[in-house]
């Protein structure tokens, strides 16, 4: 690829990345084990448009949750209509933007601490939305607690699958780079 043809390309490739990634959620995986961090922070951290790094993580777990609705009927599909959804996607935005604190400081100590803290982040937003759109919970402070502890199971999942998707996507992607130069200038 020349200069310009790659520099032109680098968005559709991070998007390709992003889109695969979430897609992956279609892959049989262990409860909570999923992309969805670490495709807000590598989007947050290497889309030069911020309005493209927020849309595209957006746009591709929505087309991932459309595709496991798609494939599970519905017991997945009355999860849109709840709290938790909002709060997911909610998250997801966030988490873009503290990837932006990643722009042009990549390293794999940053990556790691961002991606620990985009999972605490997805761990007490996404429960707390568990708590007050559902009934699972009574609707005080020993409610929230309990869907605060019921879910630290989960956590160990949140925290792997975000620290794998987060390896798979920013050292793929710096591979890419290495082996293409061009890319280079994407996080500029």
């Amino acid at each position: 690829m020349n200069r310009p043809a790659t520099l032109a390309a680098a968005p559709l490739i991070l998007a390709a990345l992003i889109f695969a990634a979430a897609l992956s959620r279609l892959l049989p995986h262990p409860p909570n084990f999923s992309p969805i961090e670490a495709v807000a922070l590598f989007g947050g951290a290497y889309f030069v448009k911020r309005g493209w790094a927020l849309a595209v993580p957006l746009l591709a777990m929505f087309v991932s949750d459309l595709a496991l609705g798609l494939v599970n009927g519905g017991i997945y599909w009355s999860w849109f209509a709840n709290a938790s959804y909002l709060m997911v996607y909610a998250c997801i935005a966030l988490s873009t933007v503290l990837g932006f604190g990643l722009r042009g400081k990549v390293g794999s100590g940053r990556v790691l601490a961002y991606s620990l803290t985009g999972s605490v982040l997805f761990f007490l937003f996404t429960n707390f939305g568990t708590w007050l759109g559902g009934s699972m919970y009574p609707q005080d402070a020993s409610g929230l607690l309990a869907a605060y502890v019921a879910s630290i199971p989960f956590f160990q999942w949140t925290v792997a699958g975000t620290l794998f998707y987060a390896a798979l996507l920013f050292g793929g992607f710096e591979l890419l780079r290495r082996r293409n130069p061009a890319l280079h200038a994407q996080t500029a």
